[in-house]
């Protein structure tokens, strides 16, 4: 419907003025006398549009680094590391690397959801590669660190 309204009152504009639509020039076919109650209508619409507009978004400040929260439109998006030193580095070129990733990831003190996720990682990223062995060797780790929570 919108646009619809366009085309007619651009081409009654274009007509009478010439050019572009602009508020100015609606304002003034509202106020000629041969103005039409379309005429009328079709400015009302347009003049609407164009003054309720919402504002354009103000460049919200970007959240505090290491809440996790990373803004549209910033520079900080997904893949970026906030915090360096609390990464912990995986190894998964090896059977021998993986185990050891395991009894590093099993040592550190994070809360369980972190060491199920970085073990994932492991996980995913081996099979994605075709070594199913080293993605069993993490699944495995995973297994351990679960008993090992139930225990507790």
């Amino acid at each position: 419907m919108s646009k619809a309204y366009r085309g007619v009152l651009k081409a009654r504009i274009n007509k009478v003025y010439g050019g572009d639509v602009t508020v100015n020039k609606c304002r003034r076919l509202k106020a000629r006398k041969e103005a039409t109650a379309r005429d009328k209508q079709l400015c009302n619409w347009f003049i609407n549009m164009q003054t309720n507009r919402p504002s354009p978004a103000k460049k919200r400040k970007d959240p505090v680094v290491g809440t996790g929260k990373k803004p549209k439109g910033s520079d900080r998006r997904l893949y970026t590391d906030e915090n360096p030193k609390d990464t912990v580095r995986i190894k998964f070129a090896t059977p021998a690397d993986a185990r050891a990733t395991v009894r590093k990831v099993k040592k550190i003190s994070k809360p369980f959801a972190r060491k199920i996720q970085i073990l994932t990682v492991g996980e995913q990223r081996a099979k994605v590669m075709g070594k199913t062995e080293v993605a069993s060797i993490f699944k495995r780790g995973k297994e351990t660190i679960r008993k090992s929570r139930k225990n507790v």
